[in-house]
C-alpha cells in the first residue's frame, strides 16, 4: 500500500517538477525578449504635409528600424533595403496578419475587405482562389484586351491629351473590370460602375489610414447609436454596388451568355473554394479596387518621369527603334529585349511608389532583431518611401537613375528588389496582372508620343495627395506624335478584341 502511495506522490511530484519548469522557461522566455529595448526612435508619431519625407528623417536619424508609441500601441517602421529582407520577408509568417481596423475593415468593409483581413480561415481562402486566378499562366490570357485597352489610350490622348490621368484611370479599370467580371466593352468615363469606383476609392482608402477614425482607438464606439452614420451608409453603398456586379454575372451564366472572369469561377467552384456569395463579391471588388487604382497610379507616376527626365526618355526611345520599328506597335514579345523600358519603370516606381508609407503589419510573435524586439501585437510598416531611398542600395538615391538597375551582362538585375507589390505573404496576389497592364500602356505611349512638360505649366513631382495610395495632383503633359498623327490614328484604329 505504501509503496502504491510513494508512486503517486513521486508521479504528483514529477508533474509538478514538470510545470514548474514549463512555467520558468516560458517567464525567462517572455523576460528575456521583453526585456530587449524596442528600436529608437521618435516621441511622436509623423504629421504634417507628406509623412514618408518625415519618416525619412527619422531613419536617417535614429536607424533602420524606428518606433514610437501611439497611445498604448507600438508602431514600428522598416526603412531601409536588409531590415526589409530580414524583417518583413524572412519573418513574414509572423507579419501576415494585420492590426484590427474598425473603421474600415470591421464597419466598412464588413470584415471581408481583403487587404485587412485579419490571418485565418477567411484569409487563406481568399489567398488561394486569387492566387489559382492571377498566377503568370492565368495573367497571359488577358493579355489581348491589355493590348486593345492600351491602344485605346492612345486615341484617347489624340483627342483629348489634356485629359491623360482621366484616359489612365479608364484604362487599368477597363482591364480589370475584364478579368474580374468578363466585362468585354471597354469602360466609359460616364459608366455607372466607375464613377461608383471613383466614388468609394478614396473613402475606403481614407478608412484605412490608422488613426483616421477615433472608434480604431475606442472599438466601443461601434456600438454608439448615432456613432460612424456615414462609414454604415457607404458600406451600404459598397455592398449594393458589389453585389448588383455580382448578380450581373449570375445572370450572363443563367443565360450561358458568361464570359471568363474570375467572379464566374469562384460562383462555379464556390463550393470547392468554401466561399459564401458575399465573399465571392467583397474578393472580387477587392480585386477590383486594387487593381484599378494602383494601376492607374503607377503608369502616370512613369509619364510624369518621361516628362521630366526627356535625355533618359530619348533612351527608351532609342531602344524602341532598335526593338521595334516604326510600322510595327509594341507586344507582349517584346517586353523581355525591352530592358531600358523595364529600368525606367523600375526607377519610376522608386522614384514616387504608389504606397509609400506601407500597408499595417501585426506582429503575431516577438521577432528580435539586433538585440532588440519588436513585441508581438506591435503595428509594423514597410516604409517603400525609405527603402527605396537606401544609400547602401541605391547610391545618390534622390537622383533618377534607371541604369542601376541594369546589370553588366545588360540585363535587369535580379536584386534589389522592389517591394511595389508589398511583402511576405500579404504581397499583392494580382502583381502578374499589374505589370503586364502598366507595361503595355507605357510601351505604346512611348512608342506613339515623345512626352515633354507643358512650359506655362510645369510639374511639380512633389505634388502627390499623402495617403495609403499616393494620388499624383493634376499635372499637365505635351504629348508630341512620333510620326504623323493621322497615321497614328489609323494604325490604332485598326485593331479591336
Amino acid at each position: 500500500m505504501s509503496s502504491m502511495h510513494d508512486v503517486v506522490w513521486h508521479w504528483q511530484t514529477g508533474v509538478a517538477i514538470l510545470g514548474l519548469l514549463g512555467v520558468y522557461f516560458y517567464h525567462s522566455r517572455n523576460t528575456s525578449s521583453h526585456a530587449l529595448p524596442l528600436p529608437p526612435g521618435p516621441s511622436e508619431p509623423p504629421t504634417g504635409h507628406y509623412p514618408p519625407r518625415k519618416i525619412a528623417q527619422w531613419i536617417d536619424e535614429f536607424g533602420p528600424v524606428i518606433s514610437f508609441q501611439d497611445g498604448k500601441n507600438v508602431l514600428v517602421i522598416v526603412g531601409r533595403y536588409q531590415e526589409a529582407i530580414d524583417i518583413m520577408e524572412k519573418q513574414g509568417s509572423f507579419l501576415a496578419d494585420r492590426p484590427r481596423s474598425v473603421a474600415g475593415g470591421d464597419i466598412l468593409g464588413k470584415g471581408m475587405r481583403f487587404v485587412q483581413i485579419r490571418s485565418g480561415e477567411r484569409l487563406r481562402k481568399f489567398r488561394k482562389s486569387s492566387h489559382s486566378h492571377l498566377q503568370v499562366k492565368s495573367a497571359q490570357t488577358y493579355e489581348p484586351v491589355q493590348v486593345a485597352r492600351a491602344r485605346d489610350i492612345i486615341l484617347d490622348i489624340l483627342h483629348e491629351p489634356k485629359m491623360h490621368q482621366q484616359h489612365i484611370k479608364r484604362y487599368s479599370a477597363s482591364v480589370i473590370l475584364h478579368v474580374v467580371y468578363g466585362k468585354t466593352t471597354p469602360t466609359l468615363l460616364n459608366d455607372p460602375y466607375l464613377l461608383q469606383l471613383q466614388k468609394m476609392i478614396p473613402r475606403i482608402q481614407s478608412a484605412m489610414v490608422p488613426g483616421a477614425y477615433l472608434v480604431d482607438k475606442y472599438p466601443i464606439l461601434k456600438y454608439v447609436p448615432g456613432y460612424g452614420r456615414n462609414l454604415k451608409e457607404w458600406s451600404q453603398e459598397e455592398y449594393d454596388m458589389l453585389f448588383g456586379q455580382l448578380n450581373q454575372v449570375k445572370n450572363q451564366m443563367d443565360r450561358h451568355i458568361a464570359p471568363h472572369s474570375v467572379a464566374k469561377d469562384l460562383l462555379l467552384h464556390a463550393e470547392d473554394n468554401q466561399l459564401s456569395d458575399a465573399e465571392i463579391a467583397y474578393l472580387s471588388g477587392s480585386l477590383i479596387g486594387a487593381g484599378s487604382d494602383t494601376t492607374a497610379v503607377a503608369i502616370s507616376t512613369v509619364l510624369m518621369a518621361a516628362a521630366r527626365f526627356p535625355h533618359l526618355q530619348a533612351r527608351v526611345h532609342e531602344e524602341l527603334e532598335a526593338v521595334v520599328d516604326q510600322e510595327t506597335v509594341p507586344t507582349f514579345e517584346d517586353w523581355s529585349q525591352l530592358v531600358q523600358m523595364q529600368a525606367f519603370i523600375l526607377e519610376a516606381l522608386r522614384w514616387r511608389p504608389v504606397n509609400p508609407i506601407g500597408l499595417p503589419h501585426r506582429a503575431t510573435k516577438d521577432i528580435i532583431w539586433n538585440g532588440m524586439c519588436i513585441p508581438a501585437g506591435a503595428t509594423v510598416f514597410g516604409n517603400h518611401w525609405s527603402i527605396g531611398r537606401d544609400p547602401s542600395i541605391y547610391p545618390d538615391p534622390e537622383v533618377f537613375n534607371p541604369q542601376r538597375w541594369i546589370g553588366e551582362d545588360g540585363e535587369i538585375k535580379e536584386n534589389p528588389k522592389l517591394f511595389t507589390f508589398g511583402f511576405g505573404r500579404r504581397a499583392c496576389p494580382g502583381l502578374h496582372v499589374a505589370n503586364r497592364t502598366v507595361y503595355i500602356a507605357v510601351a505604346l505611349i512611348l512608342w506613339s508620343f515623345t512626352l515633354a512638360e507643358d512650359p506655362g505649366n510645369p510639374i511639380d513631382d512633389t505634388a502627390f495627395t499623402p495617403g495609403v495610395v499616393s494620388h499624383q495632383k493634376p499635372f499637365g503633359l505635351v504629348f508630341k506624335p512620333r510620326m504623323d498623327e493621322a497615321s497614328l490614328k489609323n494604325i490604332f484604329r485598326s485593331t479591336t478584341v
